[in-house]
Parts: structure tokens; sequence; C-alpha cells
């Protein structure tokens, strides 16, 4: 089931194209990444999605009819210039975005209390923004975006400002949301923080969509067949052993007996293919497939739509 679909959006600024004519649609309990270097429009297409600007042409549907004003209550939405009043208490200060989504204020009270209990932060409710470490304050405007459980969360840079630990903290939170059957829209420009929580990516850079699909089979498209083998025995033979039918990429001799080689499949042959031949030389210790990292696929799609190619 359809969560959010954009059609065909541009939007132009003074003489700048911002997005230019980018098409997207997410499923329902699914997180999909927004990829791309700063300036590569994402932001721009979240505050359109968020009512905040008006495109200057396409349109937004969101479950299925296209978004209407009210429906700015169905929505978390985390930017990435976080907004919080400085001199006013954190405790009032949640309190407050919760009565403007539209919570009872038990149903919020009770609400911030979990949050405030899960993140042990109890100790902040008397706390004014204006004392918090900017790590303190994102979870505080974290809690603020997904306290009235809406059905879409758009994140935008969601790890921005946060050591290792609370990073992890909030990726988990993420993820608990998505069991849950919360949508998720999350945008970034370090791609690799991503790949290990995203169902769906698309890709963009300079106000254009240079990839979309499902992580997996974006994965899959860009596979490179080459493999890391440890093995002992002499690196000459083991590179005379793979002649015409694999491609020999790099090689390191880790000490006298052991080295390590990425070897690249030709013609059409196996992994199977390549240990029997490799077996017959040298003694195999093991294998690992060199899968290509977000940013490899960020550069390869690049270069593609530059006149390039991948394999």
């Amino acid at each position: 089931m359809e969560m959010l679909r954009v059609e065909n959006i541009v939007k132009q600024y003074a003489g700048h194209l911002a997005l230019d004519d980018i098409s997207i649609s997410t499923k329902k309990g699914e997180i999909f990444g927004l990829l791309g270097p700063n300036g590569a429009g994402k932001t721009t297409m979240i505050r359109i999605i968020n009512q905040i600007i008006g495109p200057d042409a396409g349109k937004v549907f969101l479950d299925g009819r296209e978004l209407r004003r009210d429906d700015i209550s169905k929505i978390g939405y985390l930017p990435e210039e976080r907004g919080l009043y400085k001199k006013m208490k954190v405790y009032d200060q949640v309190l407050y975005f919760a009565r403007l989504k539209g919570m009872g204020k038990q149903e919020a009270k009770r609400k911030i209390d979990e949050w405030f209990e899960k993140f042990e932060i109890t100790s902040w409710y008397s706390k004014k923004v204006e004392e918090l470490s900017k790590g303190m304050a994102q979870k505080i405007q974290f809690i603020i975006t997904v306290l009235h459980e809406p059905e879409l969360l758009i994140l935008d840079e969601p790890f921005s400002g946060f050591d290792p630990i609370n990073a992890q903290l909030i990726r988990n939170e993420i993820l608990d949301l998505k069991k849950k059957g919360a949508s998720i829209l999350l945008s970034t420009h370090n791609m690799s923080s991503v790949e290990e929580i995203c169902d769906s990516i698309a890709l963009m850079n300079h106000s254009k969509l240079i990839l979309n699909g499902e992580l997996s089979k974006v994965k899959e498209q860009f596979r490179s067949h080459t493999y890391a083998i440890q093995f002992k025995g002499m690196t000459f033979g083991f590179a005379n052993a793979l002649f015409a039918d694999f491609s020999l990429e790099h090689s390191e001799q880790i000490d006298e007996n052991r080295a390590v080689a990425h070897v690249k499949l030709l013609k059409g042959n196996t992994l199977n293919d390549l240990l029997r031949t490799v077996m017959q030389v040298v003694e195999v210790e093991s294998v690992n497939e060199i899968v290509p990292s977000m940013n490899d696929i960020f550069i390869q799609a690049v270069n593609a739509k530059k006149g390039g190619s991948h394999e």
C-alpha cells in the first residue's frame, strides 16, 4: 500500500532550479531514505510535502489522495534546523506542541511521561531549553515529532548532533516506530548511516533524481561480483590459476604464508567455479563478497548520468 507519492515536482528560486521533475513514492510501514549531498534538493522536497512552500509544478498525494491542508496533523516533521523556545521549560514546551497537534491534555501528559522515562530524562522537566546541550535539545525535538503518533514521519538529518551512543538510541527508536506501523521518510547526506535501516531509497544530486527503488534491488543492480578471498599459499600460483575466467583486482600479503586477494568473476562464472579453480593451488580460509556501499553506488550512478556506465 502506498503512503506518499510525489509526482513531477518542479521548484525554482530566482533562477536556481531546486527540484527538476522529481517523482517518488513510499510504501506504508517502510523506512524510505531520501539521500544525496547537501544542496541536492532534499530539504526543498520535504518543505513541499509539509506544505511549508508550494511547488511550481507537480502534485503530492498522501494515503492515495491529493494532500490537503489538514493532513499536517498526520505528519510528524523533524527539521534539520531545530526550532525550540529557549526560555520555555522543557515539559511545558513539549506539552504545548502536543496540544498544537490536537492531543488532549491528559493523553499528552501520559505520552510525555512515557517518552521521558524511556529516554531517562525525567530530571529535565523543569529545565529551560537554553540550559540543554545540542544533543539534549535534539532528544526533546525528536519526542515532539513522534508524540502524537503520526502516520508519516519526516526526519531531516535525524542523527545530526548526536554522539554515537545517542545516534544508536534514535536509530533503534526509528526502527521501533516502523514496527508499530509508522511510515518514515528519512533525509540525509550521510549515506552510510541509513544502509542498515532503509527499505527503499531515492538518490538525488543537483536537483535531479538519479536512482530510486528498493535498497536490496539497488544493491543487486550495482553488484560488481567481486570477492575477497583469504588463503594460505603462494600469490603467484593463485594469480596464475585465475587465467582468463577471473580478474585479479588486488592482492595483499598478510604474512609469509597468507594473502588476501580481490577477484572479479568473468564470463558468467560463479563463486563455486572460482573456488574450484583456486582450491587446486591454495588453501582457502575465508570468502566474502565485496558489496558496494551507498557512497560507492552514488558515485557510480552520478557517473552513469554523465555518460559513463556501471557494470
